[in-house]
C-alpha cells in the first residue's frame, strides 16, 4: 500500500521503519524542520528531560549511546531519533517542514492529503493514513481574564514548549502554571535566571524520587511489571491476583511504604507540599518524577509554590503586571509560563470526521488505542500516554502492519464498540476524568503492549515476561517482533 504517516516523532519513525519492512510505500509528513516530535528543537524547553532511564526509553532495535547519561536531556533524545533515521535509511521517506493542512477520505477509498511545504501546496493520494502526531502535540493554555491588561503592562504569556531561551525570563518575575513534570522542570531552570519564580498549582501531585533513600532506583519500582501490577487493571489476572487479594492489601501496603519514604525524603511536610490524596493517586493520570533541584529550590526560597489555587485574573499595580490568585494573594507576573497539559486535537480532520472518532464525552474511540470504530483506512500509532512511549508506538505500528497484511482479524464491529465503551468508562472512573480524552494508558503500558501483541499472535517468551516482573523493561527484548511478522506475512502470502 501507499501509506501516509503524520508526525515524525517516535511513532512516526517507528511506523516508517516497520511498514516499509513489510513492503509498503511510506511517506512521513512532519511540519517541524527536524524529527523528534515533542523532542524537536522547536519545542524543547530548558530543563526538559526524560522520566525514564535511557535503557527503557528506546525503540527495540537501537540502544541509546553508552556515552549518554542515565537520565536523558531533550536534545539527546532528539539526537537518538536522528541516529535511528540514519541507521535504517528512513530519511528518503520523511518530508520535513511539511504540514498536513487537511486529510479527506477519497471516494474510492484511501485519503487525499493536502500538504504545504517547500514546494508549495499540493494534494497527494494514499491508500491508508496513520496518525502519529502524538497526544502532546498542541499545548493547552487556560483562558484568563485581564490578558490584555497584562500585555499592556509589558507582560507576556507563553507555553512551556515555547520557552527556548532563558534570556526571556532573565531578571523577570515569573509565574509557572502547573505542577506536572514540565512545570517543575522548567521552574528549576527559570529560578536560575529570574528575579522571582512562583509555581501556581491548582492541585498538588505526588512525585517519585529518582532514587528512594538515595539508593533504590525508581525504575526498579515502577518500570517493571511488578510496579505496574501494584495498581488494579480493568481485569486482574495471573500473578496480579495475589497482589490484590483481600481488597488489595498487599499492593496497598507496598505503595503505602513508598508514600512514607517519599514524604520524608522530599521533605514534603516541612515544605507544606504533601498532596491531599493518597500515594496511589500517582497513577491516576500520569506518574511524575521529582525534578532534581525543585524541592531543594523551594526549601532555599528560590521557588515559591502557591498550592491548591489558580490564577483568577491579571491586573496592574503601579503600572506592573500581577497575577491575582483565587486564594486572595497577588504575585508579580512579568512572564507567565503555562505548563498545563496538551489538547488532543487533529486539526487536519474535518469536524465530521472528528465526531466519528469520538464519543459523546469527547473521548477517542480507538480499539487497542489504534483502530477507529467507523472511519476506514485510518489507524493511530502511539496515540497513548505510556511509560514506554517508544516501545508502545513501535508495537502499535506492528499491529497496524499485521492488520493491513491480514495477519490477524479484529472482532466484529459491535464487539469492538462494546469493548471500547467499557474501557473508556473504566478510564474515566479510575482517573476521575483525567484520562486525556481516552489516550492515557499510564500506568498500564505493558498491559497495552501485551494486548496488542496478543492480537498479532507474536510475543516475547514467558521467560522474558517473568524477568520483567523484577527488572525494568528492556525494549531490546522485542527486537525480533517485526522480523517475525515479516516472515509470518510472507508465509501467508
Amino acid at each position: 500500500m501507499k501509506i501516509a504517516v503524520i508526525g515524525a516523532g517516535f511513532a512516526g519513525v517507528a511506523s516508517a521503519k516497520v511498514l516499509s519492512e513489510l513492503g509498503h510505500d511510506v511517506t512521513v509528513y512532519e511540519k517541524a524542520p527536524d524529527v523528534g516530535g515533542v523532542w524537536s528543537r522547536t519545542r524543547r524547553y530548558p530543563g526538559l528531560t526524560t522520566q525514564n532511564n535511557k535503557d527503557s526509553y528506546t525503540l527495540s532495535d537501537l540502544r541509546m549511546p553508552k556515552v549518554f547519561p542515565e537520565w536523558l536531556s531533550g536534545e539527546q533524545v532528539q539526537s537518538y531519533l536522528e541516529m535511528y533515521v540514519e541507521k535504517f535509511d528512513l530519511a528518503p521517506m520523511i518530508k520535513l517542514s511539511t504540514e498536513v493542512r487537511s486529510a479527506q477520505p477519497a471516494g474510492g477509498g484511501g485519503w487525499d492529503i493536502a500538504i504545504a511545504g517547500a514546494d508549495g501546496e499540493t494534494t497527494e493520494h494514499h491508500d491508508h493514513l496513520i496518525v502519529a502526531s502524538g497526544v502532546f502535540s498542541e499545548p493547552f493554555a487556560p483562558a484568563y481574564d485581564g490578558v490584555d491588561e497584562l500585555e499592556a503592562a509589558g507582560g507576556r504569556i507563553l507555553a512551556a514548549s515555547e520557552l527556548h531561551d532563558l534570556k526571556t525570563v532573565s531578571g523577570k518575575h515569573v509565574v509557572v502554571v502547573g505542577y506536572g513534570k514540565s512545570a517543575c522542570d522548567v521552574a528549576v531552570e527559570i529560578a536560575k535566571e529570574a528575579a522571582s519564580t512562583t509555581v501556581v498549582a491548582r492541585q498538588l501531585l505526588w512525585k517519585m524520587p529518582r532514587k528512594i533513600k538515595g539508593v533504590l532506583n525508581y525504575k526498579m519500582l515502577l518500570l517493571t511489571r511488578l510496579g505496574e501490577g501494584l495498581f488494579p487493571y480493568q481485569s486482574i489476572r495471573g500473578a496480579e491476583k495475589a497482589l490484590h487479594a483481600g481488597g488489595s492489601k498487599m499492593a496497598g501496603s507496598m505503595v503505602g511504604s513508598v508514600e512514607s519514604v517519599t514524604t520524608s525524603q522530599l521533605k514534603l511536610k516541612k515544605l507544606g507540599l504533601v498532596p491531599k490524596g493518597p500515594f496511589t493517586d500517582i497513577a491516576r493520570s500520569t506518574v511524575s518524577l521529582a525534578t532534581e533541584g525543585f524541592f531543594e529550590g523551594v526549601e532555599a526560597g528560590d521557588i515559591a509554590v502557591e498550592r491548591d489555587t489558580e490564577i483568577a485574573a491579571f491586573v496592574t499595580k503601579e503600572g506592573k503586571p500581577y497575577a491575582e490568585l483565587a486564594n486572595g494573594r497577588a504575585v508579580p507576573a512579568d512572564v507567565v509560563v503555562t505548563a498545563t497539559g496538551f489538547k488532543q486535537e487533529l486539526p487536519f480532520f474535518s469536524e465530521e470526521i472528528q465526531d466519528q472518532l469520538t464519543d459523546d464525552n469527547g473521548d477517542y474511540q480507538l480499539y487497542r488505542q489504534i483502530l477507529p470504530l467507523s472511519v476506514k483506512d485510518l489507524t493511530f500509532a502511539g496515540y497513548n500516554s505510556s511509560f514506554f512511549s517508544p516501545l508502545s508506538a513501535e508495537m502499535s505500528a506492528v499491529w497496524i502492519g499485521s492488520h493491513l497484511g491480514g495477519g490477524h482479524e479484529v472482532p466484529p464491529a459491535e464487539e469492538m464498540e462494546a469493548h471500547v465503551t467499557a474501557r473508556l468508562a473504566w478510564m474515566r472512573e479510575r482517573t476521575d476524568g483525567h484520562h486525556a480524552r481516552g489516550t492515557n494508558i499510564i500506568p498500564f503500558s505493558m498491559h497495552n503492549i501485551d494486548e496488542v501483541l496478543g492480537d498479532v499472535g507474536i510475543d516475547v517468551s514467558k521467560r522474558v515476561k517473568a524477568v520483567q516482573w523484577l527488572l525494568p523493561i528492556d525494549p531490546k527484548a522485542y527486537a525480533s517482533i517485526t522480523p517475525r511478522l515479516v516472515e509470518k506475512l510472507a508465509a501467508r502470502s
